[in-house]
């Protein structure tokens, strides 16, 4: 029998859930964001480890596997979904296959359109990472272990190297020893076990995927920084345009990729407490 995947909980211990699509690099300690806020507006959180999902279950089956995870753990009611940057694709990605109306409403934040919808690469901080995934697989799976064994060795440089081009209120975040413990720690989490998992999402991501966009119809919110340089604004742009159930964009000024998730996070969850 298929064991099912393993997630944080995050907020209230009983409340409406929503479900948390994490970015990547990330992992479910990412969650921890929404804590407070969670408690506060009676909303239960739930990430799941979706890294360390069998590693041969990819593409549309790797979809469907986290929306029967969602169905299971809605029990019959409706989520709200989240997700984060690269975790935003696989949301979409994952909603499609729920169109029986079990998600209430999907928000994306800072998130990563298709690269094929654009000239975005060039903008963007994860260039080389990108492209290497794109053009040479191999050698990107290579680089992710690469990844591993910096964290391994010298937890704090990963951190340094992703941070290096910071742009808005990302920079000050950059410098808060609370805020750099906590990606460091999430940096470890997702490669020291979880590199082929990290590798899948990359990996789908990469590949050409604007003609799915017309299969989302859920209620659609897009919270987005003005000077993100992890995915450029003009993604946020698309995004809008291209989801058919897109209803709302909110931008924030002078704030880039982290800074504009935790200044949503209790936006949205005033907004979720509402409904």
């Amino acid at each position: 029998m298929k064991q099912p995947l393993k997630f944080s909980q995050f907020g209230a211990d009983d409340g409406q859930i929503v479900i948390y699509f994490h970015g990547a690099p990330g992992a479910p300690e990412e969650c921890q964001s929404f804590d407070l806020d969670g408690k506060s507006h009676g909303l239960t959180f739930i990430c799941f480890d979706r890294f360390s999902a069998d590693a041969s279950v990819n593409g549309e089956a790797y979809f469907k596997l986290l929306a029967e995870e969602i169905s299971k753990k809605s029990a019959g009611k409706q989520v709200d979904v989240i997700g984060f940057s690269i975790g935003a694709f696989i949301a979409l990605q994952t909603c499609r296959y729920m169109t029986d109306g079990t998600v209430k409403s999907l928000h994306l934040v800072s998130a990563a359109a298709p690269l094929e919808a654009g000239d975005y690469l060039e903008a963007m901080a994860g260039k080389q990472v990108f492209q290497l995934a794109k053009t040479f697989p191999t050698l990107f799976i290579l680089l992710s272990y690469w990844q591993r064994l910096l964290v391994l060795l010298f937890p704090n440089a990963l951190f340094r190297i992703l941070f290096a081009g910071a742009a808005g209120d990302d920079k000050v975040l950059a410098t808060d020893r609370e805020f750099r413990s906590g990606i460091t720690q999430v940096l470890r989490l997702c490669f020291t076990d979880r590199v082929q998992g990290y590798a899948r999402d990359i990996g789908a991501y990469v590949r050409p995927w604007k003609t799915t966009l017309p299969d989302v119809s859920v209620n659609t919110y897009i919270w987005h920084g003005e000077e993100d340089n992890w995915s450029p604004k003009l993604m946020a742009d698309y995004l809008k345009s291209a989801i058919p159930g897109c209803t709302s964009i909110k931008m924030f000024n002078g704030l880039s990729h982290y800074s504009c998730l935790y200044r949503a996070v209790p936006e949205i969850c005033n907004l979720l407490g509402k409904t």
